[in-house]
């Protein structure tokens, strides 16, 4: 199998299934209950805890366990708004953001908040001066990736949380990081919340975490538990252990992975750019992330076409990210990802562009 998705998901590290059926095997029980066995557990859970926040430089108390990404994103924007709502009820996203968002945005819109949408430039970076005009006085939230999903374009973390924190003190700044750790380094300072999820840097499916500065007061999305914060008391040590395990080799030699990512991405970029593909991506995308846009030909056929022969990229018709950067329909009506990782080789990247070649031919390219 040639998987070049990695976008959508990666495949767990040995060392995170190892912590996995190690801590299934040896730890049995609640993190709760008040006996032995809980005490034991309680302590892991502390301990690795810990560990990861410590990769982070963040406190463990800022850290919220969550079943996903898209769970964490829930958590920071509705908690953020139901917290908030009295001082005001004004947020803004970006319009380059996983479909998650702009899920809890309409929400938020059907009980009474007010959506702004920031523009970007044609390299698909925010415009500083639009986000600094859309921030008001009863602006309590700004919601914007790190890294776009589709196009691999990397927001300036940093300077976006300047701009916020010039014009509104108060407005809290979230970031979806999913698409960023383990890929890049990620200084989680530079937002007051922050969306994690373990099966985008081989981690365990069905786990995450919410970065939550200790400042930011934020509403319970569920009520009954005894932390308020997290749905269930009974969390999963060995989905916690496993994501901590994957986290500590993804964040290792990122700088080397990045190089050689980088040379893999540039390999097909030289192949496809003599077809007549369009390259969708700019000078701010990430190398892991090349998204293509196909001329007369549906994307989802091309893809099943690979799958075939155990070629494994994402389609997508109507693709809103490329659409927001390039303001052009045609462009982004049938567009390939394909997402690359630190453990693809080059034999499967020759293998890719061979039968790209032969099915984007037969497909009428």
């Amino acid at each position: 199998m040639t998987y070049l998705d990695y976008s959508a998901t990666t495949p767990m590290s040995l060392d995170a299934i190892d912590a996995f059926v190690k801590i299934n095997k040896e730890y049995i029980g609640s993190t709760t209950e008040n006996n032995i066995i809980s005490s034991k557990n309680k302590k892991l859970l502390e301990d690795t805890t810990k560990e990861i926040g410590d990769m982070f430089n963040i406190l463990p108390n800022e850290i919220i366990y969550t079943a996903s990404g898209v769970e964490a994103n829930n958590m920071a924007l509705i908690g953020v708004a139901m917290a908030n709502h009295k001082r005001g009820k004004h947020i803004i996203t970006s319009k380059l953001e996983h479909p998650s968002i702009y899920a809890i945005t309409k929400y938020l819109e059907s009980v009474g908040f007010e959506i702004s949408y920031v523009d970007n430039d044609e390299d698909g970076l925010v415009i500083f001066d639009d986000l600094k005009n859309l921030i008001r006085e009863d602006t309590i939230l700004v919601s914007i990736s790190a890294v776009n999903y589709e196009t691999g374009v990397r927001q300036p973390l940093k300077m976006l949380r300047q701009i916020i924190k010039k014009e509104n003190p108060f407005t809290l700044f979230h970031s979806d990081l999913s698409q960023a750790i383990g890929k890049m380094a990620i200084n989680f300072r530079d937002v007051d919340l922050g969306s994690i999820s373990a099966h985008k840097f081989y981690g365990p499916m069905g786990i995450g975490f919410l970065f939550k500065n200790n400042l930011v007061k934020i509403a319970p999305l569920l009520y009954g538990s005894k932390n308020i914060y997290i749905p269930n008391d009974n969390i999963s040590l060995p989905l916690i252990v496993s994501m901590k395990e994957a986290l500590k080799n993804s964040l290792k030699d990122l700088d080397k992975k990045e190089r050689y990512v980088t040379l893999l991405n540039e390999r097909i970029v030289s192949k496809l750019e003599k077809l007549s593909v369009y390259i969708n991506k700019t000078k701010y995308s990430i190398p892991y992330i090349l998204n293509i846009g196909l001329d007369n030909i549906s994307s989802e056929e091309l893809s099943n076409s690979l799958a075939k022969k155990d070629i494994f990229v994402s389609s997508s018709q109507n693709n809103e990210s490329i659409k927001a950067i390039y303001k052009d329909i045609r462009r982004s009506k049938n567009t390939i990802r394909i997402s690359l990782s630190y453990l693809t080789t080059v034999l499967e990247i020759n293998r890719f562009l061979e039968d790209f070649e032969v099915e984007y031919n037969k497909l009428g390219g």
